[in-house]
């Protein structure tokens, strides 16, 4: 009765002036910068938000005529939308990329990157959020084994769980990236751009197994962990998994706060480990930390480990 309203528009060159030149900002990132898809996108978003700003409050104005003083009011404006260090270090940062690409492109005759301030972060400043070991062990002994689903669950939750691996590196593990003799997975695409191994526990090597034989599409694909929602593939984004552990979790009975997903139990292991005593340098290797700094942000959870080192109370104790 009315198909119009069916009718998906695609936008066009002309609908968006500002294509092309992002376009030649996406190419710049790729080539230049050699950034990945993933961070791609976020660094666009960021200079298509900025030009959006331009447009609304400068119409008709040509990116040429850019001041250092639209510049100041259009990061102060993004800076008030953001709630947390790391969003306004990020909403920074992506103005800042995309002013030094214009100079760059000769698109402007400043480089205006210059002009923009640094927001402050203390990266050491918090505490990371994490699970109780005990609470990580009854959710995943909470995960019923009787169905494919439920397999597979367990299976990823056992794997992020024990070696700390990443959302995106999860889903980047192939069958042939375990190696059942050695007890060790290959890890690739790693955030730090390098390949690492990590150790495959018995009863993690278990699950994995259980999973192949008795719950793993059979698809042709060289993938370990598949989506069962058609069409059956890999993951392709990092909400399924973390909806996953959220699930699994909550199931458990863990009350979850604002961050819930992979990372989360990455957390907890590496807390975990610490308070173990393990070498914080073993830590870093299985974490895939280039700096030893990075770790070191779990030595704030070490509450009996802090303790046996800390001074005397000035003046003595009142």
């Amino acid at each position: 009765m009315a198909p119009e309203r069916f009718i998906i528009s695609v936008p066009s060159e002309e609908d968006d002036p500002d294509a092309p030149l992002l376009a030649s900002f996406s190419d710049y990132l790729r080539r230049v910068r050699g950034l990945e898809p993933k961070p791609r996108e976020g660094v666009l978003l960021g200079g298509r938000r900025f030009l959006d700003w331009c447009r609304h409050h400068h119409p008709g104005q040509d990116i040429e005529a850019l001041t250092a003083k639209q510049v100041l009011a259009a990061v102060e404006y993004r800076l008030s939308l953001s709630t947390t260090s790391g969003s306004r270090t990020a909403a920074t940062s992506h103005i800042r990329t995309f002013l030094r690409f214009l100079y760059w492109a000769g698109r402007h005759h400043q480089d205006l990157a210059r002009i923009v301030p640094r927001t402050p972060s203390w990266r050491l400043a918090h505490l990371p959020p994490r699970l109780a070991w005990d609470d990580v062990r009854h959710a995943i002994d909470a995960i019923g084994a009787t169905t494919p689903v439920g397999i597979r669950d367990r299976a990823v939750l056992l794997l992020l769980a024990t070696t700390g691996i990443r959302n995106g590196e999860l889903r980047a593990i192939r069958l042939r990236d375990i190696d059942w003799r050695t007890g060790e997975v290959f890890v690739r695409r790693t955030k730090g751009k390098r390949d690492r191994v990590v150790p495959l526990l018995e009863e993690t090597g278990a699950a994995l197994a259980d999973y192949i034989l008795r719950a793993r599409p059979r698809v042709d694909s060289p993938y370990l962990f598949l989506s069962f929602t058609p069409p059956v593939g890999p993951f392709k984004c990092a909400a399924p998994v973390s909806r996953i552990v959220r699930k699994q979790l909550r199931h458990g009975g863990v009350e979850l706060g604002r961050v819930a997903g992979a990372h989360l139990l990455r957390h907890s292991l590496a807390t975990q480990l610490v308070g173990q005593r393990r070498p914080i340098n073993e830590v870093a290797d299985l974490l895939g930390h280039r700096s030893i700094n990075t770790t070191a942000l779990y030595v704030k959870v070490a509450a009996s480990q802090l303790a046996e080192v800390a001074l005397p109370f000035p003046g003595g104790v009142v």
